[in-house]
């Protein structure tokens, strides 16, 4: 109580006063003592006043709006204690919970996250990795046409063998005690909480690579959501793969898993190499493969497959069994083992990469579903081409289906883009169209909702970005016309978050997340034979307020 008082005391004294002539309450009181910069409560309060929106939580927002909440991931990964001794500020709300404070250098956040992340690469590159890319977080298929090398887990000691039985006999005694009781106590529910973090961390024991393989290949090191270190080894990319396979000896049945250099089947030490180390970089383009040589003139080859390949066209289609089997094989190994390249069936899934994405796409519903299910598929598919035919073939139909679904979901694009208008090798408007087109018709197939999805308004995604005409929009069609008027003089910033507010649970999507409306210019039969007079097809009105609402439309996407 005492910090309290003299917390409130070292409020700005022009505030002080306000409060004395009952000018604002305790509790607006109460929340500017987040923050001890004068300058910056007196601005805060004169824009609360003048708008009406003074309430406690809504002064409380303003004041953090420029700081990290100390349950950000970035400040977990650094730690309060780090932060505050590199000369990092920490605001504190001593009259509510503030789930331990704001960070309200972020600048300085950022530094110590960088150089962190980077310690924790120069630890990882000792295993001869050789590239290590580093970053808070990576955007969601950030490995889309890396392969990804198999490995295997760490043997565990005798030791640590006789520890986790012990903790996973303890584990399973305490469930089967509890399972029917109508509460656990809390030093069982205590318990049972520190037995899971114990066995999680037998879960992401180590995995041992290919040596061979190593030096070829690198890491992903990033923050996880809890603010731990996040390590993802063993990915090669394009321009490695030739020496990848160079060094990668396929083992001999008879002799063992031997490695390259290995007499003895244990794997070596890889050699010694210098980590490239880089911070959000760039996965190089795709390179073309080289063409084998053949025994025989080319002439003749292109002839005599020619026969095969007709004749194999004409067998397939007679066994759609076969035909289904060939597809699903291709697919799999476009989505799992990043194979692109010269295959028997013609058809593929080229996935779609999202280039421009909001920050917290990855962290999405729809991208840990997708990521959920790949690892599910990729758990039980063998890795091997001639394996994984036979795997396909003993599958049962709901299951192929399922996967097949699966796999083409990964090329399915609904993307706007820029049209390139000088004929070059952009998309057309044309195409545009037509691609838009079909992701609605695809959608309204799926029906897909937007709102169920998970996705909401928000300053960041949305309110912030658009002008403040669109934002009245949202809230006409949203709330209606009587809350817009509450709130049309706002400056666009105070708008922002409070439509924010306002539209949450409303349900409302902006244009592009709509589906559209059928339309079916082509089916004549409903079509009236003359056009309707103007008085009915509001001409005069879609040629005016039509055509102007939808060139702002035009420009805020683009």
């Amino acid at each position: 109580m005492v910090k309290q008082r003299l917390r409130l005391a070292a409020v700005s004294p022009k505030l002080l006063d306000v409060y004395a002539d009952d000018g604002m309450s305790l509790e607006q009181l109460m929340a500017f003592s987040v923050t001890a910069d004068h300058a910056r409560q007196e601005q805060v309060w004169e824009n609360v006043n003048r708008s009406g929106y003074d309430e406690p939580y809504q002064i409380r927002r303003v004041l953090t709006e420029r700081a990290v909440k100390a349950s950000d991931k970035r400040a977990r990964f650094v730690g309060l204690a780090a932060y505050e001794a590199a000369g990092g500020n920490v605001l504190h709300d001593l009259f509510e919970e503030d789930g331990g404070g704001w960070l309200e250098d972020i600048a300085l956040l950022d530094r110590l996250v960088a150089e962190k992340l980077h310690t924790e690469a120069e630890t990882i590159a000792a295993e001869g990795w050789k590239w290590i890319e580093i970053a808070p977080s990576f955007p969601y298929g950030y490995d889309h046409g890396l392969r990804r090398l198999e490995s295997e887990p760490a043997d565990l000691t005798v030791e640590e063998q006789a520890s986790l039985d012990a903790l996973q006999a303890e584990y399973t005694a305490l469930q089967e005690k509890y399972e029917g009781a109508d509460e656990i106590p809390d030093e069982a529910d205590t318990r049972l909480g520190e037995l899971e973090q114990a066995l999680a961390a037998f879960e992401d024991w180590p995995h041992i690579f290919d040596a061979a393989a190593i030096p070829h290949a690198g890491a992903f090191v990033s923050i996880d959501t809890d603010g731990t270190v996040q390590v993802a080894r063993g990915y090669v990319r394009r321009e490695d793969e030739a020496a990848f396979a160079a060094a990668v000896v396929e083992p001999d049945p008879e002799s063992g898993p031997a490695t390259p250099g290995s007499d003895d089947g244990a794997q070596p030490t890889p050699p010694v190499q210098g980590s490239v180390i880089t911070m959000a970089g760039q996965v190089p383009p795709d390179e073309e493969e080289d063409d084998a040589i053949r025994p025989l003139p080319d002439r003749l080859v292109i002839e005599l497959t020619a026969h095969r390949t007709l004749a194999l066209q004409d067998a397939v289609a007679a066994q759609p069994q076969v035909a289904m089997t060939a597809l699903l094989h291709k697919l799999c190994l476009d989505a799992f083992h990043r194979t692109y390249g010269s295959c028997c069936i013609e058809a593929g899934v080229r996935h779609v990469q999202l280039s421009i994405q909001a920050p917290e796409l990855k962290e999405s519903a729809s991208a840990r579903s997708i990521a959920a299910r790949h690892e599910g598929w990729r758990a039980d598919m063998p890795t091997d081409e001639a394996a994984l035919w036979d795997w396909l073939v003993a599958l049962d139909d709901a299951s192929r289906l399922a996967l097949l679904a699966h796999c083409v979901s990964f090329g399915v694009n609904a993307l706007f883009e820029k049209v390139d208008r000088h004929g070059g090798p952009g998309i057309t408007s044309h195409g545009l169209q037509r691609r838009l087109d079909q992701a609605d018709r695809l959608a309204r197939a799926v029906g897909l909702d937007m709102v169920e999805a998970g996705w909401r308004p928000t300053v960041d995604n949305y309110l912030g970005r658009v002008t403040k005409g669109r934002i009245l929009d949202a809230i006409r069609e949203a709330r209606g016309e009587s809350s817009v008027q509450l709130m049309d003089h706002l400056k666009k910033s105070e708008m922002a978050k409070e439509a924010e507010r306002l539209l949450e649970g409303a349900g409302w999507l902006p244009e592009p997340l709509r589906i559209a409306a059928v339309a079916s210019p082509s089916d004549s039969s409903d079509a009236p034979s003359e056009p309707l007079p103007e008085f009915l097809s509001g001409g005069d009105e879609e040629s005016t307020d039509g055509g102007e609402s939808e060139q702002p439309h035009a420009v805020a996407a683009e």
